[in-house]
């Protein structure tokens, strides 16, 4: 007898694992409903879903699911209670280098004094400016994961200073990154970048005590999730030049109401989260899954297994 072929549910039709068809040779694909029921004999080992879970999550992963996999990097609105024993893994680091790029252009465009600086008729001076630079100046990163490393990489080649704060105390990954704690970080960054998972322990890491011990006139760049900057605060901050401009991929809730302050503050520069944008991004999701699909089948670890613990 053959042996029985691998089952996978996905919440998204069979045409989405085209870019892995050699991975996905020799296992039957169900697509399941996002919502409602799941016929009966919907059965798998293997479910491949959205980061944001399904409002059928916990039938899904109760019909022979050993394996969880979100497309997606971040884990926050998934539905880990649903979660009942099986590993759970995202697409974490997929998207490190369109991300770490969106982050550099906007650190050049803050001591560039870019779009500011471009002129559209006579100006009132020529070749007189006082723009600023990135060298020698210290890179700050709440969070020295996949997109930190990668940021961090690019700043050392801008002859940054890069400093970090990670949660568990570990060494740094790399050799020219200095860990530091956490009020340090505040005190010493000129460009301060929010890449940490959003958990219950970070919302609103940076709040109003945190944006005090912040040096005057910081720029805040945040790629992570809104949930990590209170907000408010960061108004008071803004209003007060604590923080010289704020950089924002990422705010809460998203998108944002209609006449929201974010969207008209003149030191805000909002984009509606899409750093992660790149050339293939989508297949590079999938790619992902495959590769881990593999991992799977030789009875290898994952990669991007969630501590459904900590919570990313």
């Amino acid at each position: 007898m053959s042996p029985t072929p691998l089952r996978i549910l996905s919440h998204m039709p069979a045409s989405t694992f085209d870019p892995i068809a050699e991975a996905i040779r020799g296992a039957e694909v169900i697509q399941i409903p996002f919502q409602g029921p799941i016929p009966p004999e919907a059965t798998g080992e293997v479910l491949f879903t959205f980061a944001w879970g399904s409002p059928n999550m916990r039938d899904a992963v109760r019909r022979g699911v050993r394996w969880v996999h979100t497309m997606g990097t971040g884990i926050d609105r998934f539905p880990l209670d649903a979660i009942e024993g099986q590993i759970l893994t995202c697409s974490r680091g997929v998207s490190a280098t369109p991300i770490s790029e969106w982050v550099l252009a906007m650190l050049l465009a803050f001591e560039k004094q870019l779009p500011a600086s471009w002129i559209h008729g006579v100006p009132e001076r020529w070749n007189i400016a006082e723009l600023g630079g990135l060298a020698g100046k210290t890179l700050g990163l709440l969070g020295i994961g996949g997109i930190g490393i990668a940021i961090a990489r690019r700043a050392l080649a801008f002859e940054m200073r890069v400093i970090a704060h990670r949660r568990t105390p570990r060494p740094s990954p790399l050799e020219e990154v200095e860990i530091v704690e956490l009020e340090e970080l505040w005190r010493r960054s000129d460009h301060l970048v929010v890449a940490a998972s959003a958990t219950p322990a970070t919302r609103h890491l940076l709040n109003a005590k945190a944006f005090e011990q912040m040096r005057q006139g910081v720029h805040v760049v945040n790629i992570a999730r809104g949930a990590l900057i209170d907000q408010d605060a960061l108004r008071r901050a803004l209003d007060s030049g604590r923080v010289a401009l704020a950089s924002l991929d990422v705010c809460e809730p998203e998108p944002l109401p209609e006449g929201h302050w974010l969207y008209s503050h003149p030191q805000v520069r909002l984009s509606p989260h899409i750093s992660w944008s790149m050339p293939g991004a989508i297949p590079a999701l999938i790619e992902n899954f495959g590769e881990n699909l593999e991992r799977y089948r030789r009875g290898e670890p994952l990669l991007g297994q969630v501590d459904l613990g900590a919570g990313y």
